[in-house]
C-alpha cells in the first residue's frame, strides 16, 4: 500500500505542472439525429467537464488518465488509458419499419487514446473497444483540429475520421439472419469502413468565468452503413447548448 501511495505522489509530482488548476463545468441537452428508418431523434441531458492536470482528464464525455507523456512550453504530448459512452440505440418498437429487428443498444467504450498539441492545432487518436459487449469489437479515431479566436468568440474546428469494424457496423446497421426471417428485410452483413466528420466547439464569454458553448457535429456514414436497408440517413447530426462555469482551485 506504501508503495502504492508513493507511486500515485510521484506521478502528481511529474505531471502536475502548476499549482493551480483550471475546471470548467456545465449543463445542457445534447441532441443526435437516427439515422434509421423513422425513429425519433436522441435527446439527453448532458454534463459538461473539461479539466486536465497532466495526469487525469476530462473532456466532456470521456475521461481518461495518462501513463506517459511530455508537456512544455512549446507542445505537449501523451499516451492515456481512456473511455467514453457510446450513444447509438433503437428499439423495434420505436418505429414500425423496424419490426422483428431486434433492439441496438448504447454502450461505454475503453481503450488507449493518444494526444498532441502544438501552438493551435492538436491531434487526437484513439483506439477503443466495447466493454459492455454490444457490439462486441473495437473501433479507431483519430482527430485533427486547430483552434482561432474572432473577437470575442472562440472556434476550435476539427475533422475526424472513424475506422468500424464489421462487427459495429453489422451490430448497427446490418440485418442478421435471424431478424430476415422475423422482419420485412433481407439479410445484409457490411464490411469494415471508415466513417468521416467535421465539427467545431464555439465558446462565447459573458464574464470572466460564465460562458456559452456550443458544440456542432456533422458524420457522413460510410458506404457499407448506407447500403443497409434499415437506414435512410446518409448523415448523422448532433450538438449540444450549455453554459460552462470556469475556475481555479
Amino acid at each position: 500500500m506504501k508503495k502504492i501511495s508513493l507511486l500515485l505522489l510521484l506521478l502528481f509530482n511529474v505531471y502536475a505542472q502548476d499549482s493551480k488548476q483550471t475546471v470548467t463545468i456545465g449543463f445542457g441537452p445534447y441532441v443526435q439525429t437516427q439515422p434509421y428508418k423513422n425513429v425519433d431523434d436522441i435527446i439527453l441531458p448532458s454534463p459538461v467537464i473539461f479539466f486536465d492536470n497532466g495526469l487525469f482528464y476530462i473532456r466532456w464525455s470521456r475521461a481518461g488518465m495518462y501513463f506517459l507523456g511530455e508537456k512544455n512550453d512549446a507542445y505537449s504530448w501523451g499516451f492515456s488509458l481512456t473511455g467514453q459512452p457510446r450513444p447509438n440505440n433503437y428499439k423495434a418498437s420505436d418505429s414500425p419499419d423496424l419490426r422483428g429487428m431486434d433492439n441496438k443498444k448504447s454502450s461505454v467504450e475503453a481503450g488507449l487514446a493518444f494526444s498532441a498539441a502544438m501552438d493551435k492545432s492538436y491531434l487526437e487518436i484513439t483506439l477503443l473497444t466495447d466493454i459492455l459487449g454490444r457490439y462486441d469489437s473495437w473501433v479507431a479515431n483519430m482527430e485533427l483540429g486547430y483552434d482561432f479566436a474572432l473577437g470575442n468568440f472562440k472556434f476550435y474546428p476539427s475533422i475526424i475520421a472513424i475506422y468500424q469494424s464489421s462487427k459495429f457496423i453489422n451490430y448497427y446497421y446490418g440485418v442478421s439472419e435471424n431478424e430476415s426471417l422475423t422482419s420485412s428485410y433481407s439479410q445484409y452483413t457490411a464490411k469494415s469502413s471508415v466513417q468521416l466528420g467535421a465539427q467545431t466547439y464555439i465558446k462565447y464569454p459573458f464574464t470572466d468565468k460564465l460562458s456559452g458553448l456550443i458544440n456542432l457535429r456533422m458524420d457522413k456514414l460510410s458506404g457499407e452503413a448506407t447500403a443497409s436497408p434499415i437506414v435512410v440517413e446518409d448523415y448523422i447530426y448532433s450538438g449540444l447548448v450549455s453554459l460552462i462555469y470556469t475556475f481555479e482551485y
